[in-house]
Formats: C-alpha cells, structure tokens, sequence
C-alpha cells in the first residue's frame, strides 16, 4: 500500500489568495522559510499502481494531478489511474475538486456517507450536476465498523469512524453535528496487516478513534491550527478553532497531548494545516517543538509506505 499527498494545506491553500498573515506575505515575499501547500487531499494504492482511490477531491485537483504523472498512466486516448473518490465529509475545499473530473469516460465511483450524499445532493448539489455530465455511482459508507473494498483498489481494506467536527456551511446539522457528517478513515494493508487512520477533520478526540490511532502503524490527524484562539489573535475571525471543528495542537487537551500517548514506534504526520499555524515557518519555535517530538508536517507529494 502506498499513499500519496496531493495536498496538505487546510482550506484556502498556502499562501491563501488573499490573505496577508505572517505566512502567506512571508511566503510571497521570500522572507519565510516555508513550502507553498494545496489544499488537503491524498490518494492510496494497494496490489496495482494503476489504479488509485482519490481521498477528497480539493479545488486543487488538476494542479494536483499534474504534479503527479503515476495518476496518468495513459493506456487510452483518455484516462486516469483514479479508480474511485472516498470523502471524509461534504465541504467545499475536499469536493468541489469532484466538478474537474466531469470529463470522465465513465460515472465517477464516489464512497460516502448518506448525510455528505445528502448535503451533496441538496445543500450543495454537486452530484445533481455531476449528472449533467459524467454522473456519480454513489456507494454509501457505514460508520458501524464495516469494512469495505473500492473496486479496482486492490490490497487495500477500509473502514469509515465517525468523528467529532463540523459539517458544510449547508448542511442541515451545521449547529448540531451528526454521526457521519465527517468520518476518519482507517487504511488497512491486509497483507501486512499495517494500517493508517486519516483524519484531517477532527474537533475532539472520541473513544472510537482514539482506539484506531493507538491500533494504527501511522496517523495522519488534523493539524489545522496551532492553538485555539489562533484566528481570533489576527483579528481574522470570532471563532475558537474548535467551535470551527478542529482541535487545535497546543494547549491543554491539544493534538500534541493526543499524540505523546501514541506507542513510541507510530509514525505521527499532521495534515490540513491552515496557512495561519506557524508550523508552516520551518524556523518557528513551533516547528521546533514538533521536530523533537517527532511529529512531522505533510507536504505535497509526500509519500508513505506504512
């Protein structure tokens, strides 16, 4: 099993277009030692590295994939190695990437839950238009602990865990979140029986999922803001990073506390960082922190072998 990143920032990107944080001015000024980042999505390959499953589809898509030649395995005047499309949850920057891949040959294969389904098919209704063009073939995913299989994928074994966070702006449960709104995944390699939970979303840490990461060979969890009040101290927002739905690194109760629990030898990977978290500055004493701890920060085209 390998897994790509073909995007790693939160939403908005880094540097954000029109943001003038520290960062963002930083980066386009040449004056910060940081990596630009797209927004966050990976892919997964099992057995066949021809054939991939597209985790979110950001509105990056096609910059992704064109940095990434193995999704283009050109057997066909027209084609993709992307096999299937698995979402974590129904907002805009991890599905609007799905209105790109119209063109396809054939109805785009999409693994979701019925309430993203739901907000896709009313709130916002990607799927209805999607059907103006090459359509969806919808397969719901359960968040009871079954497993499931994406045809074409093979060698890898997957299982949806609710989680606590936000649903889209347009959902109905937007003020009182709902068991599979927004999910973590756990990647599973049978073969090695190695695995890897893939939580870019998480407002608080549950039993649930807190029991996949201490199981997992690799966690890859939200690593959006730095601490809670991040965006309220720049002036940019009135919300505490978890009343947006993303549990914050320090602090107490932060990520950080979560992953020094973790056994030593689980490879701990943050990903979905907002452009405003000042881990993204390489010299910050927050990316400091996080190099002795051995926590690392995802980049584009980052790739993990667990």
């Amino acid at each position: 099993m390998k897994i790509r990143v073909l995007g790693s920032a939160a939403g908005g990107g880094f540097p954000q277009w029109n943001c003038n944080c520290r960062n963002c001015s930083g980066l386009r000024n040449a004056a910060l030692h940081a990596t630009p980042r797209t927004q966050s999505s990976i892919a997964v390959c099992g057995t066949d590295a021809r054939a991939w499953a597209l985790v979110n589809a950001s509105p990056d898509i096609l910059a992704q994939l064109k940095s990434s030649p193995v999704l283009q395995p050109a057997r066909a005047p027209r084609d993709t190695a992307i096999a299937a499309v698995v979402l974590v949850d129904g907002q805009v920057d991890h599905t609007t990437g799905l209105f790109m891949l119209r063109e396809s040959t054939r109805p785009l294969p999409v693994w979701c839950t019925q309430n993203v389904h739901a907000d896709l098919t009313r709130g916002n209704p990607i799927f209805g238009v999607l059907g103006h063009y090459c359509g969806i073939e919808h397969h719901p995913m359960r968040i009871d602990g079954e497993g499931f299989e994406v045809a074409g994928v093979a060698g890898v074994q997957w299982r949806a865990v609710a989680v606590a966070s936000k649903p889209a702006p347009y959902s109905p449960h937007r003020e009182r979140p709902q068991p599979g709104d927004n999910v973590a995944l756990v990647i599973r390699e049978p073969q090695h029986g190695r695995s890897v939970v893939y939580a870019p979303g998480l407002g608080s840490m549950e039993a649930a999922v807190w029991a996949e990461m201490q199981a997992a060979h690799c966690v890859m969890v939200d690593g959006t803001f730095w601490s809670d009040e991040e965006m309220i101290g720049m002036g940019l927002s009135r919300k505490r990073a978890r009343e947006i739905g993303h549990l914050p690194q320090s602090g107490p109760g932060g990520m950080l506390e979560w992953l020094a629990r973790l056994p030593a030898g689980t490879r701990k990977i943050l990903i979905h960082v907002n452009n405003t978290n000042p881990i993204l500055d390489e010299d910050s004493a927050e990316r400091a922190q996080l190099n002795r701890l051995g926590i690392e920060v995802a980049y584009d085209g980052m790739e993990i072998e667990p």
